[in-house]
């Protein structure tokens, strides 16, 4: 099986304010536009290489300030999601993509079943054994909280959604974030995806078998393009999460 990962280069995620002790587990699967150096930027054109195909632009560091504000532990991919995109299974079709909207993906054409497994073995499953470990470690359950970013435009179409809640089996956390949700910015529930569009995954392998609350964030990523922007959601997000889970724990 071929080496992905360069022997100096670590774990493929880092958990960020381990010891946080809030009741909620923070996870940012396209947090990283890093590609190992043996994959040479995977063939992309210089303009692409930091494009949102590569990464979540501003997920992480929002994740990063929502981990601050709310005492809580974070779970932080190392990887970019073109190597391995840890949202989707193995057998999904684009959890290895070689194209995504306009932008070619050269290094992940034509990859061999030995290369794909070799991407499974040395990304895909490091990744959810660290998530899964950082479960373990809480003492009671906590909420289950994925952070992402999308684009303002995808295939030349605006999208007006600025804050997405997503769920998969279980809406109840991303209900009750909504309804805590102030006027501005709009918060929209299943947009700009949903969860027949396989990006639920991380919830529906960690959350749903544990009985989790959870919620999959999705910020259009203009909203995060500074710092000031970055704190403006993280506070609205984290006071959403907050009044949702008060209020959860009020009525049981």
């Amino acid at each position: 099986m071929p080496l992905i990962l360069d022997p100096d280069f670590g774990p493929c995620a880092t958990v960020v304010n381990p010891g946080g002790r809030a009741g909620i587990c923070l996870v940012c699967e396209h947090a990283s536009a890093e590609i190992p150096s043996r994959l040479e930027d995977l063939g992309l054109s210089a303009h692409d290489r930091y494009s949102h195909a590569v990464w979540d632009l501003g997920a992480e560091a929002l994740a990063r300030r929502m981990s601050a504000i709310l005492d809580a532990p974070l779970v932080v991919s190392r990887v970019s999601r073109l190597v391995y995109d840890c949202n989707r299974p193995p057998k999904a079709p684009d959890c290895i993509p070689a194209r995504t909207e306009r932008i070619e993906v050269p290094g992940n054409a034509m990859l061999s079943a030995e290369d794909r497994a070799a991407r499974v073995a040395q990304v895909y499953e490091p990744f959810h054994d660290i998530v899964a470990t950082t479960l373990d470690g809480f003492a009671v359950s906590p909420a289950f909280v994925t952070v992402h970013s999308f684009t303002p435009q995808w295939h030349g179409e605006p999208r007006a959604t600025e804050i997405g809640l997503l769920h998969d089996a279980d809406p109840e956390l991303a209900r009750a974030m909504q309804a805590a949700a102030l006027v501005e910015p709009s918060v929209t529930l299943n947009e700009p995806y949903d969860a027949s569009d396989g990006v639920t995954h991380t919830l529906k392998r960690h959350a749903n078998g544990r009985g989790l609350l959870n919620v999959m964030i999705e910020v259009r990523n203009d909203l995060l393009s500074d710092d000031a922007g970055v704190e403006r959601i993280a506070a609205t997000l984290t006071s959403m999460l907050a009044a949702a889970l008060s209020k959860g724990a009020d009525a049981a």
